[in-house]
Order: C-alpha cells, then structure tokens, then sequence
C-alpha cells in the first residue's frame, strides 16, 4: 500500500510533502528516519517558522507537536484552518499526551489523527500513509468540483477562492495583485448568426488561448460564467497586467474566428478591463473585483476589442 501511496503521487510528477513541526531536532530526526528519504522533508522548530513553511511550501501533510513554546500547536492548527491557503491540509499531532479530552479538543480544531510518543515507526507509516491517500482523493475531488466543463479552465468557485488566497499573500507581502477581467464581444450575436455548436467551439478557443498567454504557474485564468472570463495574476504590477491583457487581446484576434454580426471587427475579439492594487487592511478583495468590472463596461463604451485600467493603489 505505500508503494502504491508513492506511485500514485509520481504521476503528478513530484514525492509527497511532509511538514514536520517539533520544537526538539531529536524528535524532528526520529519521525524524518521513518521514511527513508522517500518523502520530500520540510522541517520546523516553532510555530511561527511552520506557519510559514505551510504557506511558502504547501505540504501534503503536517505532523505538528503540541507543546511547544512560544506558540503550541493547538494555536499553529487553528491559524492554519483559518488561512485558505492552508486549511485543506491534513494536521496529525504528535503527542505524548494520551487524555481522552486532549483528542478531542485537536479533533474539534481540525487535526484529523494523533499520532502518540514514543513514537512507533509502523504506526506512523501507516497513519501517514492512510492521510496521504485521502489528501490525494479529497485533491482529484476539488479539481473535479473546480473545473468549467466546457472549457476546461477553472470555474467560478475556483476564482472566487484563488482570489481570496492572492489577496491575503499579496496583503502580506506587500505587493501588487492585478485581475484582468475580459468578455467575449457580442457573443450573444455569434450565437445568434453562427448556432450554439459554435458558440461552444468559439469559448473553447478562446479559453485555450488565453492559457497559452500564461506562464507563470501563480497566474491563473478562469471561465468566470457564460462568455465572460477572468485572469488572477498575484505579485504583478500594472504595467505586467496591461502586457498580458495584450497578449491576450492579440492571442484571441490571432485565432481570426469570423464574426459577421460584430460591429468591433469581422473576426472574434474581447473586451479586457484591469485592476490592480497593493491589499491594505481596510481595503479588501470585493472592492478590487469591482474595479475589474468597471474597467471592463469602459471598454465595451469605448467601442470594445480593447483594454481599459483601473491604476495600482499604493502601498500606505
């Protein structure tokens, strides 16, 4: 069953993940022993340093000590269940604490095992293993739930929890998050002239264009609902928004799909508006969405097929 854990991450290319949280190094090398350089190792020896790692790092799973000083782990659990980045990753403690009521507690925080010290290398193998495998499925289950059927690009639900997640690493890092929002010009009217069959085929194009735009792997782009799309690009500044909502705008007029019933070209185009702004405390990611839309509706005023902005907000 453990080769069959390994093989199963090596098809998406790369070991699985393992955060390791102790505030004492012997314990940290008694669990990393347990699995013979079969597993990517990541390591902490405080709490503060593991919120970090979780977030920069993003492992498939942590085993976390409790008592630790400064910040236990009962208080590392319960930031990292309150931090979307962090919150679908599966937590075992590791304990010498055998209480009924300390179980309890952890299982109500969010940990979903315990693991008790002295430690048992079979028990931990095997607990690692069982919790790897649900991660895996839990993973194949939200791509599924995450993904636009049609296109194949990420949906909705996705956007709305990729932008809260760049909102909040933005907000602590202090740099810029930019989204492009773009709209499929008179689309209503292409399906109109041409039948819905080729509205389909016309949407898959143009999403299959758009991803070819990207290349960072942080930047991500969305089937936002019906001909509308949407494009998060955290760490990046007006002027990086504007060069990708140019290739965009030049990748979709590249495909040269005839479009008779437009009045902005006789071939497919988009309307893009941009956002962009540094996240400060009382300002949050709605507001930025907003300015998106805004940027968009100038476009079509302006006569569609091209860009509108909405400047970056400095950093106060």
């Amino acid at each position: 069953m453990w080769n069959k854990v390994l093989d199963e991450y090596a098809l998406r290319g790369y070991k699985p993940r393992i955060l390791i949280v102790d505030d004492q190094p012997v314990n940290i090398h008694t669990l990393s022993a347990v699995f013979h350089n079969e597993l990517d190792m990541v390591v902490a020896t405080s709490g503060e340093k593991a919120l970090h790692l979780a977030i920069n790092q993003k492992p498939d799973l942590i085993l976390l000590d409790i008592l630790m000083p400064d910040m236990d782990g009962y208080e590392v659990c319960r930031q990292l269940k309150n931090e979307p980045a962090t919150k679908w990753i599966p937590v075992i403690f590791v304990t010498a604490e055998t209480e009924a009521d300390v179980e309890a507690y952890g299982f109500e925080i969010g940990a979903v095992d315990f693991i008790s010290k002295p430690i048992n290398p079979a028990i931990v193998r095997a607990r690692v293993m069982t919790h790897l495998m649900l991660k895996l499925y839990m993973d194949n289950m939200q791509e599924i739930a995450w993904l636009d059927g049609l296109t194949g690009l990420h949906n909705r639900r996705r956007f709305d929890e990729m932008l809260k997640q760049d909102w909040l690493l933005c907000r602590r890092e202090q740099r810029p998050l930019s989204i492009i929002m773009l709209d499929v010009d008179f689309f209503k009217c292409f399906n109109d002239t041409y039948g819905h069959q080729k509205g389909d085929e016309c949407l898959q194009a143009v999403a299959s264009a758009l991803q070819k735009t990207l290349h960072r792997p942080m930047d991500m782009v969305f089937r936002y609902g019906g001909e509308e799309f949407a494009c998060l690009l955290p760490m990046t500044d007006l002027a990086g928004a504007q060069e990708s909502a140019q290739k965009m705008l030049d990748a979709v007029k590249a495909l040269k799909i005839p479009h008779a019933a437009s009045s902005a070209s006789p071939f497919v185009t988009i309307s893009i508006g941009i956002a962009c702004e540094i996240p400060q405390k009382d300002t949050g990611e709605i507001d930025l969405l907003t300015h998106s839309d805004h940027a968009l509706y100038q476009s079509k005023r302006d006569g569609r097929n091209c860009i509108s902005t909405k400047p970056v907000v400095a950093s106060k």
